[in-house]
């Protein structure tokens, strides 16, 4: 009975998701923008009826794109074959994270360039599953188990598919909130933002880095042996989150964009057992619980698991299972003015005002001498307490060092987790990985509920 339910779900997506056409699409990803685009291809392309090849710059004129003495409302560098490529100069990699920089970056396919605004976008099209080879490699180490590699195969492309669809039908999208009033701060950010392309190159999105880092031959074994696979649940392709490290419980969907929960991004324990979790919506439990360090499958400190994940750059960060920042009270004060543009006076306490499922905070009344306010959600606190971003929101304050007023004279953040904590978490599914769970296995863990199904071959 469940075989053949599974079975008519399969062929409800595949109608409904007619634009595939039963066959693999193509994808169009926004790598770099600005008004001059320096670019180098490295092999014959085809351009407006010209062959073109070597060094080209191309700039934003007027409304238009300048490039060979020629104006154009838009260019496509037409490749003959996967074979051909491409390089971007000064493509910014982690944008606001503490590892951003910039890079020179080749990509397979073809590129297009496209006016928007007073600048010019470079987007790269091509076919999902080379998308995929360069996305599982540029999210994590190539040499990571394959049953990791699969799993991660499905959801990033589940993930993406969910995106183009979503873009396909121009559905009307939730407004995202800006409730900027005099005591309240309370946004999110979500992918919606992207009109001209179907994702971006960064973390905002898959972190995608084309054919800049070699594809192991591992990382092509996990495509193909999960090609066109993804995740379904009621009746849709699962908007399959992750995150990097989730500190030991799961978060739940609405708690980090709106207010839409999904049935299978749920909070759970990140273990074998199905116990339940502690309450952490609740200030003091969850202060018990990310003060503790508890068992769960990404506590770990293992090199070679942890190698599997976080590519070089990404190992510049140390203790993100549970983690300590610490502020003098003035430093606090001039960084949260700094990032809101909000005076606040001296900042005299922080102060959780809702927490989701994974202790998480949510919304964060922050205490001046001259006024309060409070701020939400969970990214945009991370971003309000550190120059790049916080490790999560998951976390507890300590006061520390009073005046003579009783006033702090410092801040000890105490945290729990790498990232907004929902869906499957990376360094938890490498231990799974490792410990020889199969890729199905990990996903059921991750996503509860969701199906596997195949929507080409």
């Amino acid at each position: 009975m469940k075989t053949g339910r599974i079975q008519k779900e399969q062929q409800e997506i595949k109608n409904k998701h007619q634009f595939f056409h039963q066959q693999e699409p193509l994808v169009t990803v926004g790598i770099v923008s600005g008004e001059r685009i320096s670019f180098l291809l490295n092999a014959s392309y085809v351009v407006d009826g010209l062959v073109a090849s070597g060094e080209q710059t191309a700039k934003y004129v007027e409304g238009q794109i300048l490039w060979k003495g020629c104006l154009y409302d838009s260019l496509l560098f037409k490749s003959d074959g996967l074979h051909a490529s491409f390089s971007l100069k000064d493509v910014t990699i982690g944008i606001n994270f503490h590892w951003e920089r910039q890079e020179t970056q080749t990509f397979a396919g073809d590129l297009r360039l496209i006016i928007d605004g007073n600048k010019i976008w470079a987007v790269n099209e091509l076919p999902v599953e080379e998308y995929l080879k360069s996305v599982i490699s540029s999210e994590m180490s190539a040499d990571a188990s394959l049953q990791l590699l699969k799993a991660h195969a499905v959801i990033s492309r589940s993930w993406l598919l969910h995106a183009m669809q979503s873009r396909h039908e121009e559905k009307e999208l939730t407004p995202q909130p800006f409730v900027d009033a005099e005591n309240m701060l309370v946004r999110w950010y979500d992918r919606d933002d992207h009109k001209l392309f179907d994702v971006c190159a960064d973390d905002h999105c898959q972190r995608y880095q084309g054919i800049t880092r070699e594809t192991n031959p591992r990382v092509a074994e996990a495509i193909s042996e999960t090609r066109g696979q993804v995740l379904i649940a009621d009746g849709e392709v699962c908007d399959a989150r992750f995150s990097k490290c989730c500190g030991g419980v799961l978060e739940e969907f609405q708690f980090c964009w709106d207010d839409s929960p999904k049935s299978y991004l749920v909070a759970l324990a990140d273990t074998t057992n199905e116990e339940s979790i502690p309450d952490l919506t609740d200030n003091a439990t969850a202060e018990r619980w990310i003060r503790s360090v508890p068992d769960s499958f990404c506590n770990t400190t293992a090199k070679n698991i942890l190698s599997q994940v976080l590519n070089d750059y990404d190992q510049e960060t140390t203790d993100f299972y549970r983690w300590q920042v610490k502020y003098k009270a003035d430093e606090l004060s001039n960084l949260v003015s700094r990032k809101l543009q909000k005076d606040l006076g001296r900042i005299v306490d922080l102060v959780p005002i809702k927490r989701g499922r994974s202790g998480r905070i949510e919304l964060l009344h922050i205490v001046g001498t001259k006024t309060s306010l409070t701020l939400g959600k969970e990214l945009e606190i991370r971003r309000a307490l550190s120059e790049t971003h916080l490790y999560s929101s998951a976390f507890v304050v300590d006061k520390k060092d009073f005046d003579e007023d009783g006033l702090p004279l410092g801040f000890e953040l105490i945290g729990a987790g790498w990232g907004h904590g929902v869906g499957l978490c990376q360094i938890g599914a490498a231990v799974m990985g490792e410990q020889g769970y199969a890729f199905d296995e990990i996903l059921k863990h991750y996503y509860k509920g969701a199906e596997i199904v195949s929507l080409w071959v």
